[in-house]
């Protein structure tokens, strides 16, 4: 059956190699179709002209080469930012996984915002991934296909991918495994060569994954769903935090900075009357005192299952000067793409489809 056979974006280079030795064939076609896969972005065997034209209807017949089937393509007002919902392969579950990945386009940069999981346990209670529920862990190679998916359509238009932030449904340090094996291969200079540095995982603070995360020293960058900074705020928001309270949290997130050098960042969606009040602030600023950190505002982005409103600009303002003045470094995004439920929070399984 098609869902056994190894799955493309699932292979490394050494496993691509090992597989094409057990066909026959010499070692160096390996190097060749992985190139063409990741430098080449070739959408299929029949694309690799390098190939011998032998060797292709075998590669097709004993190789999956996508896992991801576009449902819809949906497109903001703007025209700034594209949200694609797939559909994933059944595997043991009766009902197809389905995942939302969006493209957001800036005047210097293109971000592609990256699902880990279809769907989410975590149940955040603004989220509306989380309100869906888990449907299933993805692969590496079903998070490296996402990312390819999006820089084909940049390269047609002379444009290309310059950040991936890993924010999209799901929880990737619930993942952990599969999502760092897309993070090597992406990175891999033999392959997509994308850098680390541009690469941001995001977590709602599943704290051994983050000490983990700091052993290994990785480029690449972390982000905190923070949200909220008094445990007794943050339980009715993120369920985790029974499990890892604000202060076992911390104290991960300055494990981080202090083995690896590097600036962490939280995110805070502000909520009216919730979390933007001069208490959270303060509470804020003494949890974040002396840790190297940057904080992303962002305006809540409405979904069907939480009756909260966005702060308005004043609230917003005055949270922010309380940070400003005690000199914890802060930015106010801007909201992308809420017109068709692309923004932080909105992603979910959109649509029905009878098999």
């Amino acid at each position: 059956m098609d869902k056994l056979k190894p799955y493309l974006f699932d292979l490394s280079l050494e496993d691509l190699t090992s597989l094409i030795l057990s066909f026959g064939e010499r070692k160096f076609r390996a190097s060749q179709i992985y190139e063409n896969v990741y430098r080449n972005l070739y959408s299929s065997f029949a694309e690799m002209s390098n190939i011998p034209s032998a060797l292709r209807p075998i590669l097709d017949s004993e190789i999956r080469f996508s896992s991801l089937k576009p449902l819809s393509d949906l497109v903001s007002s703007d025209r700034n930012t594209r949200k694609i919902l797939f559909s994933l392969p059944l595997l043991n579950s009766p009902k197809p996984a389905q995942i939302e990945t969006v493209l957001m386009k800036y005047s210097s940069r293109n971000t592609a915002c990256i699902s880990t999981q279809a769907g989410c346990a975590l149940g955040c209670t603004f989220c509306a991934t989380g309100q869906g529920g888990f449907q299933r862990n993805i692969s590496s190679g079903e998070i490296i296909e996402q990312v390819i998916f999006f820089e084909r359509i940049l390269r047609k238009e002379n444009e290309k991918l310059t950040n991936l932030v890993f924010m999209g449904m799901g929880e990737p340090f619930a993942n952990y495994d599969e999502v760092m094996k897309a993070v090597d291969r992406l990175t891999d200079p033999l392959g997509f060569n994308f850098g680390a540095r541009r690469i941001t995982i995001s977590t709602v603070g599943i704290v051994p994954m983050i000490k983990r995360f700091a052993d290994e020293k990785r480029q690449v960058n972390l982000a905190v769903s923070l949200h909220a900074a008094t445990d007794e705020l943050r339980e009715t928001m993120l369920p985790i935090n029974k499990r890892y309270p604000l202060e076992t949290l911390i104290d991960a997130c300055r494990y981080y900075v202090d083995k690896t050098r590097r600036r962490i960042t939280f995110e805070w969606a502000l909520i009216d009357n919730v979390n933007d009040i001069p208490s959270q602030a303060h509470e804020l600023v003494r949890l974040l005192k002396g840790l190297l950190c940057h904080v992303n505002f962002i305006p809540l982005n409405p979904t069907s299952g939480y009756d909260g409103r966005e702060s308005d600009q004043k609230r917003i303002d005055k949270f922010r000067e309380i940070l400003n003045k005690a000199g914890i470094p802060n930015t106010l995004r801007v909201r992308r793409g809420i017109d068709i439920n692309a923004g932080c929070g909105q992603l979910q399984q959109a649509v029905t489809v009878n098999h």
